[in-house]
């Protein structure tokens, strides 16, 4: 099976699945389910989990045999687009196609390209409804690829069973990622009220952590340290990065419009900080900057981040 590289494939949105029972039954219901699965799987209240378990086996080994079908299947999940004309019949087979023309990927289908993404790339999809249980951390990053309306769905229905869920989120931001911190920072700002603001004001004092809020929510009293500049322009950066953004904006967030040396000076400092994505950052201007000053720089900086990194221990 092909591998798809997690770096090279922006966040995907959240997808909505009904329950395992009404899975199963389309699994059951598939033309090739009667070949496909055992004599007691095939029985109406067998265990769905193991129906489900069987059926991802199965089209795991179809769709490795057969790389165009796999394809297929991932393009229609990640244009969320209705196809026209003929679909591969073996996947209509699998249950996987709603056979009606327009042709859009069945729940069946969205299910097991889902399954096949995080196993090939790493990215976990989000489900939508799936995060309610969890704590602020997993919240946070699950929430980094929803559009507005399904992230306010989300976190309205993680909110509903607690009163602390302001104070939460802002004792997780110094923990989670960049795109995590910054949806966190968003959400306090805009959309948990008063609260959601106390908790950040709350936090403008804190080292590196503050620094990042007021550059984000534009609150001019706290400008960084001098130590703390090099980690908020790599955490703006990272965050671009991380949601899988063109190279060009994660070039620009640092750049800000400066020519190339006053670029190559910038650089340089970024090694003096400690951020655990400084090194991927850099490597985007070594790979990608376009004038050689700049890419030297970062040469020059990521040298020194391990040189430092080796005397910190």
């Amino acid at each position: 099976m092909r591998s798809y590289d997690d770096d090279t494939l922006p966040l995907q949105p959240p997808i909505r699945l009904p329950g395992a029972a009404t899975l199963a039954a389309a699994v059951r219901a598939a033309p090739l389910a009667g070949g496909v699965l055992k004599d007691e799987l095939k029985a109406e209240e067998s265990d769905d989990a193991e129906v489900l378990a069987a059926w991802a086996e199965h089209c795991r080994e179809r769709l490795a045999a057969d790389e165009g079908l796999l394809l297929e299947l991932i393009r229609m999940f990640l244009s969320r687009e209705p196809l026209t004309g003929d679909v591969p019949e073996p996947l209509a087979g699998l249950g996987l196609v709603r056979q009606a023309e327009p042709y859009t990927l069945s729940w069946l289908g969205l299910w097991t390209a889902r399954r096949i993404i995080a196993e090939t790339t790493g990215q976990d999809i989000p489900v939508m409804g799936s995060l309610a249980d969890g704590d602020a951390a997993a919240l946070l990053h699950g929430l980094r690829s929803y559009p507005e309306a399904e992230r306010a769905e989300e976190l309205a229905g993680w909110l509903k069973e607690r009163e602390t869920g302001a104070a939460e989120i802002a004792a997780a931001l110094a923990t989670v990622s960049p795109l995590s911190r910054a949806v966190g920072v968003e959400l306090l700002s805009s959309a948990l009220g008063d609260a959601g603001r106390r908790a950040l004001s709350g936090l403008l004092e804190e080292p590196k952590l503050g620094a990042v809020i007021a550059a984000r929510t534009g609150r001019e009293e706290r400008q960084p340290a001098p130590e703390e500049i090099s980690w908020v322009l790599v955490d703006m950066a990272a965050a671009l990065l991380e949601f899988g953004g063109e190279t060009g904006e994660v070039i620009d967030s640092i750049a800000l419009g400066m020519d190339a040396e006053e670029q190559a000076g910038t650089i340089a400092i970024l090694a003096f900080g400690d951020h655990p994505w400084t090194g991927r950052v850099l490597r985007v201007f070594i790979d990608h900057h376009p004038d050689e000053k700049v890419a030297a720089a970062a040469r020059k900086a990521l040298r020194r981040l391990h040189g430092l990194a080796d005397v910190r221990g």
